[in-house]
């Protein structure tokens, strides 16, 4: 169909007012006309925008792997997907995904996850994290935070680290880092070796307090002094699960808030819900009132009632039944079947590695605690991640090309549908959130949370000319997380197509199982 030359001017100046800051640093060709030809174009969704707040019919233009045009008028590609009826939008952005393996990664697309950054354990070294992962390519983005306590496992046992989640699991036979204060020099040469990985270019500090909870306090001022020292955030587990003082959750994000006072280290608080537990109302009280101060902490959570962890874990020693708030064995599964009081002292002594599945709320069977897990979920400003896990079958994790995954292949349901259940509960059913303010959560904050620090980051997260063409391609009808805790082993359903570097990782609803067109995202990595 041609077009008159004034119409496609017009077309040109439409597209102009939704681009948003990113398209004042375009040439004029960028924007693109209804004449041009591209290489992809999604036509006729509702395309929303959470940052300049476009929420409209408009056709996307795709070329180079960069969104170059937006119009009310038709565009045409070397390949068109009609997007009439459903959702245009940012692809999501997970600040905290553990499964960085292949078959996790895939997993995740259909959740609609364009970019999964494993930042709250991080790695090291993280030169060769980015290196294994790049080798064996991914078909959406990822990205690596330096470890503080796989510097601090390195330093108290001697166990250089491997840049691979397995080295976590195998420390969890050894107990000295997890109990013992580092001398002025251990914690001298901590710092250095997670510096070496922010030279490396790591996104920031990854703080597993949590399984380390005697760490010392001048410690824990000098990790937050080396972030402040190179502008990068720090994503932490806090130190204490519990309800009880003294050593409560309460005390332990009290403790987030006069670091990021002490030294204006830009923090963030990872899975808020599962780290708060009963005590939300007043650690949202404090937080609020950190933030209305101007201090920079933000807060992440996931739409689960249970968390996932090695079972050997420190959060599972001592009196932490009363620390949980009354929590029993129970509470505790793997694949689905409970511990006993006899069987989960026989997997923490004899395979303290194993991942499994935790409730700390159980929100299915009471109101109270659905209340209580929206306040940690919907705390304002609040990001949506997953804690992805990685898959494992017969107790090894699942790596290599493998797809589909094995029938018996076990994690936390929330690593395969996290962000199609927020969509799904808190936007669509439950209507608790607006589907503009419910994108942004998974989307522009967390781009935000990097922005500073990470360049690539502010490509990210946005549907404007001149952004990173990741977008996903939804039905708000049918979207919806499958997995479940005895069967987790369920792709997530209603995204019709998932973009990564404009590049389809999921078509029509199917995996491109050879689309690999993920990228490192690294902070000393300046944008092209």
């Amino acid at each position: 169909m041609r077009h008159h030359p004034l119409t496609a001017v017009c077309s040109v100046l439409l597209s102009s007012l939704v681009v948003g800051s990113i398209a004042a640093a375009q040439p004029p060709q960028a924007t693109g006309a209804a004449g041009n030809t591209f290489d992809l174009v999604l036509a006729n969704g509702r395309v929303i925008d959470p940052e300049t707040g476009l929420d409209g019919v408009r056709s996307v233009g795709i070329r180079d792997g960069r969104i170059v045009a937006i119009s009310r008028t038709p565009l045409r590609g070397r390949t068109v997907l009609d997007a009439t009826g459903l959702v245009v939008a940012p692809g999501f952005i997970d600040l905290h995904a553990h499964g960085q393996d292949l078959p996790a990664a895939r997993m995740q697309a259909f959740d609609g996850v364009t970019t999964a950054l494993e930042l709250e354990a991080g790695t090291l070294p993280v030169s060769a994290a980015y290196d294994r992962v790049g080798r064996e390519g991914r078909p959406i983005n990822y990205g690596f935070a330096a470890s503080w306590l796989f510097a601090r496992i390195a330093e108290k046992e001697g166990m250089e680290p491997t840049g691979s989640v397995t080295f976590f699991q195998d420390a969890q036979r050894r107990t000295g880092w997890q109990h013992t204060l580092a001398s002025s020099d251990e914690t001298a040469r901590i710092i250095s070796r997670v510096e070496r990985g922010l030279q490396d270019g790591a996104l920031g500090i990854g703080v597993l307090a949590g399984y380390a909870p005697s760490y010392g306090r001048k410690e824990a001022f000098a990790v937050a002094q080396l972030a402040a020292r190179h502008g990068v955030p720090t994503f932490t587990h806090v130190r204490y699960m519990s309800v009880i003082e003294p050593q409560s959750s309460f005390e332990a994000i009290a403790e987030i808030v006069s670091l990021a006072a002490a030294t204006g280290a830009q923090m963030h608080i990872v899975h808020l819900n599962s780290t708060s537990t009963r005590d939300i109302p007043r650690i949202a009280e404090l937080l609020r009132g950190a933030q209305g101060r101007g201090l920079k902490i933000t807060t992440e959570a996931y739409p689960y009632g249970a968390g996932s962890t090695v079972v050997g874990a420190e959060l599972f020693r001592g009196n932490w039944r009363e620390r949980r708030g009354g929590a029993t064995a129970g509470d505790i599964e793997l694949a689905g079947v409970p511990y006993t009081d006899q069987t989960l002292a026989e997997a923490q002594e004899k395979a303290p590695g194993t991942w499994i599945v935790a409730h700390f709320m159980r929100p299915d069977r009471s109101p109270a605690d659905q209340n209580l897990l929206d306040l940690s979920v919907l705390m304002p400003g609040g990001a949506i991640a997953s804690d992805a896990m990685p898959w494992t079958s017969k107790g090894q994790n699942i790596t290599g090309d493998v797809w589909p995954l094995p029938a018996d292949a076990f994690s936390h349901p929330r690593s395969a549908g996290t962000f199609t259940r927020f969509l799904r509960d808190y936007v669509r059913d439950r209507k608790k959130e607006t589907l503009g303010e419910g994108l942004r959560r998974m989307t522009l904050i967390p781009a935000q949370i990097l922005g500073a620090s990470v360049p690539q980051m502010k490509r990210k997260g946005r549907v404007q000319v001149g952004a990173d063409a990741d977008l996903v391609v939804f039905d708000l009808a049918t979207v919806s997380d499958r997995g479940t805790f005895t069967q987790p082993n369920q792709t997530a359903t209603g995204m019709r197509d998932v973009i990564v570097n404009g590049t389809a990782v999921i078509r029509d609803g199917e995996l491109v199982r050879d689309a690999m067109p993920g990228r490192a995202i690294r902070r000393s990595e300046e944008p092209k």
